[in-house]
């Protein structure tokens, strides 16, 4: 019997329905054997009832019994089996946590090496042997083991999914199609496979496109984040060396005002002294006068009164003092002039402070041209759309929604949704001009309001000297000059719009705190003729960094 073992091999006890060691095995009339829930479900989802492997007919449905002798060749050759999976258990090791444990192993549950998509099973390397040896196991798929296997049955015919359904996007079994799926379309799970693998690899590289191009995004923010230190500590670097200086100045002019006026003070104490000297002089000589008379009147000496008489009688020679003052010194215009020269000192440190802000905000100069699709019909646009002026003749044009069909104006071709941008434009020889920007979402086709509220951004010129701001309430502008050029500048996250006087180097206004959250156009309303007197042009120039 020990030969017998010996020679035992599980191909030699597979059921040929399961494909697995018989349970319960049971004979046909014509010999072969069949695990006997196999062979009972056969017939039972049949309308003949055939032998599965010699294709035997039965004119009635065969009355089953266990095979006993097989029954105990089978028990033996687990026992067996079982007996070989201990002895080799203990030199591989046990199924981790989140590993796929052996389906067949009874004890410790070894790590299972495949899982079987036709048997259903998963199996360690002992119990998968045959399935590497036995030729009928050898045409199963196996693939890397999985959980689940109960999940690859067909809940409604308990068969195995091996279709897809394309009309319904389902996995479904070979009963599927016949039954429950009429007229759909199917193919083979390999090649729904093999073309969803193929969308799944465009997925995978368009998704490792997006990590990469969001990493990039990390790196550039990482580098605004540094560039943004780095110019904060310079501005820092550059208020401290301002203000420092401008302590100076004010100490310095304040010295300067205390030491005039202490040197004005001691001048009129010397002044003063030198009139008590003299006084107080005087008045010794007089008391000393006073002193002889007074003794000389009091003599009874006859002759000594009449000798001294002559030269007593008359008052001693003095300064008359009638005219004579020290009024106090006058200080007016003293802090006054010294606040001018300390304003004056302060107007050249700002100048050169709005000259070096104006060469930074330059650096983002952006290329704007004029788009003729926005401009209203009377205004005429040069070839290159860098300029615009108010014409006599109402185009035909098409009423485009970008148009305007009512306000003279028209906006640049480029738009700006992040960062910095600066353009500057000419406005020699005009007495009204509006410029700025404006959000996407203005109104193009009623009367306009420009202001912060109704997405307008803009300054304006008004019979040739009256400037303003557009800001909620307006704001008048007094200017030391009238601009030739203007320049204007916008920091989208940082919310601020300004305008530059550029040939002075002036900040002529600036519209803080704003919230932007569209697109930004430039804006430009040369406005009307006015019979001549407006006819100039607005002019996009080219910026030129001094």
């Amino acid at each position: 019997m020990a030969a017998a073992n010996y020679l035992l091999s599980e191909d030699q006890f597979l059921c040929s329905i399961c494909l697995d060691v018989f349970t319960d095995p049971v004979s046909a009339p014509c010999g072969h054997n069949f695990c006997k829930n196999c062979i009972t479900v056969h017939w039972d989802t049949n309308v003949q009832y055939l032998c599965p492997m010699c294709k035997r007919r039965f004119n009635t449905r065969p009355e089953l019994h266990v095979n006993t002798f097989i029954s105990e060749m089978v028990a033996q050759f687990r026992q067996s089996a079982q007996q070989k999976a201990s002895s080799s258990s203990s030199e591989r090791q046990a199924s981790k946590p989140g590993e796929v444990p052996c389906d067949v192993c009874t004890g410790t549950k070894l790590k299972a090496l495949k899982s079987c998509l036709d048997c259903l099973v998963s199996y360690c390397e002992t119990h998968l042997e045959p399935h590497l040896t036995a030729s009928r196991l050898k045409r199963h798929q196996l693939i890397d083991p999985v959980e689940n296997l109960e999940g690859r049955m067909c809940t409604k015919h308990d068969k195995p999914l091996e279709l897809f359904c394309k009309t319904d996007q389902t996995c479904v079994c070979m009963l599927c199609p016949v039954l429950d799926h009429k007229l759909h379309e199917f193919v083979p799970l390999k090649e729904e496979y093999e073309g969803k693998k193929a969308k799944l690899g465009k997925t995978e590289a368009e998704i490792q496109q997006m990590i990469q191009k969001r990493r990039l995004k990390v790196q550039e923010i990482k580098h605004s984040l540094k560039l943004s230190k780095k110019n904060a500590d310079r501005e820092i670097a550059e208020g401290f060396q301002v203000f420092t200086s401008l302590k100076e100045s004010v100490e310095r002019r304040l010295c300067e005002l205390i030491k005039a006026i202490k040197k004005r003070q001691k001048t009129t104490e010397k002044w003063a002294e030198g009139f008590l000297k003299e006084l107080e002089q005087e008045i010794s000589e007089l008391m000393k006068r006073r002193t002889e008379v007074e003794q000389l009147s009091l003599s009874e000496d006859h002759l000594h009164v009449l000798q001294s008489f002559p030269s007593l009688k008359d008052a001693p020679p003095a300064k008359d003092w009638t005219e004579v003052s020290v009024p106090p010194p006058s200080y007016e215009g003293t802090v006054v002039r010294a606040v001018s020269q300390l304003e004056e000192t302060l107007s050249k440190e700002m100048k050169k402070l709005l000259e070096a802000e104006l060469k930074r905000v330059q650096q983002y100069a952006e290329d704007v041209t004029l788009d003729p699709d926005t401009a209203h019909p009377t205004l005429i646009l040069s070839d290159e759309d860098k300029g615009v002026k108010h014409g006599d003749v109402t185009k035909t044009l098409p009423n485009n929604p970008e148009r305007f069909s009512h306000c003279v104006c028209v906006l640049g071709k480029q738009s700006f949704s992040s960062g910095r941008f600066y353009y500057e434009v000419q406005v020699t020889g005009k007495t009204d001009w509006d410029l700025g920007v404006a959000r996407e979402s203005i109104d193009r086709k009623g009367l306009i309001t420009l202001r912060p509220e109704d997405g307008f951004w803009t300054i304006l010129l008004r019979n040739g000297n009256e400037y303003k701001a557009l800001d909620g309430p307006p704001v008048r502008l007094s200017l030391k000059s009238r601009p030739q050029k203007v320049g204007v500048f916008v920091d989208y996250e940082d919310g601020l719009v300004s305008f530059y006087d550029v040939d002075a180097a002036a900040l002529i206004y600036s519209f803080t705190g704003c919230s932007f959250t569209e697109k930004l156009f430039p804006y430009f309303s040369p406005c009307r003729k006015d019979g001549g007197k407006n006819s100039a042009p607005l002019i996009i120039s080219p910026v030129r960094v001094n």
